[in-house]
């Protein structure tokens, strides 16, 4: 048990970096493309296939060290650990992005956030505008971002570790 431990440590910390450095990778080309306002569809659905991919060769990578056994348990640990190093760098990332690299990035999102609502519903209320910019406001905080960044990779990370986990395992037989 206590190698098992070790692996899920040593595979969970190598594959949340790989991911890491796969998000940031990208988030970091959005940023150079001049698109980090437009927040563009195509780079969540990359992040989602990344972290999906890191999972799942995260927990191929933990049956193979363990004589190709896989429990669920060791499957959600494995993709959680994945998924929450990942979830510290990424969020790190962001916050120093939004705090050093483009201080102004909160201003900025606000502005094209307003501009899309004034599109979208040009009947609104000022009263409506001022209500809705007020709660965007709130969320856009760097602690809210962080926080939210953290929820979102754990809740993405087990929603993956456990399907893939579901498909993957292989207990070890019993009679041992």
């Amino acid at each position: 048990m206590e190698n098992q431990t070790a692996s899920v440590k040593k595979i969970g910390l190598n594959y949340g970096l790989i991911l890491s450095l796969l998000v940031v990778g990208l988030s970091v080309i959005v940023y150079v493309l001049g698109l980090h306002l437009e927040q563009p569809w195509w780079q969540s659905v990359l992040n989602f296939v990344f972290m999906t991919l890191c999972i799942v060769y995260g927990l191929k990578a933990f049956k193979n060290e363990s004589g190709g056994f896989l429990s669920l348990g060791d499957a959600l640990k494995t993709g959680l650990i994945i998924a929450l190093v990942s979830g510290i760098i990424g969020s790190v990332f962001s916050y120093i992005f939004i705090t050093f690299i483009e201080p102004d990035f909160i201003s900025q999102m606000l502005d094209t956030t307003q501009e899309k609502m004034i599109e979208q519903n040009p009947n609104m209320t000022q009263e409506q505008m001022d209500m809705a910019m007020g709660m965007t406001e709130k969320f856009m905080s760097p602690w809210i971002m962080f926080a939210m960044g953290m929820i979102a990779s754990l809740f993405f990370g087990f929603i993956i570790s456990l399907i893939a986990g579901l498909i993957m395992k292989q207990p070890r037989p019993t009679h041992e």
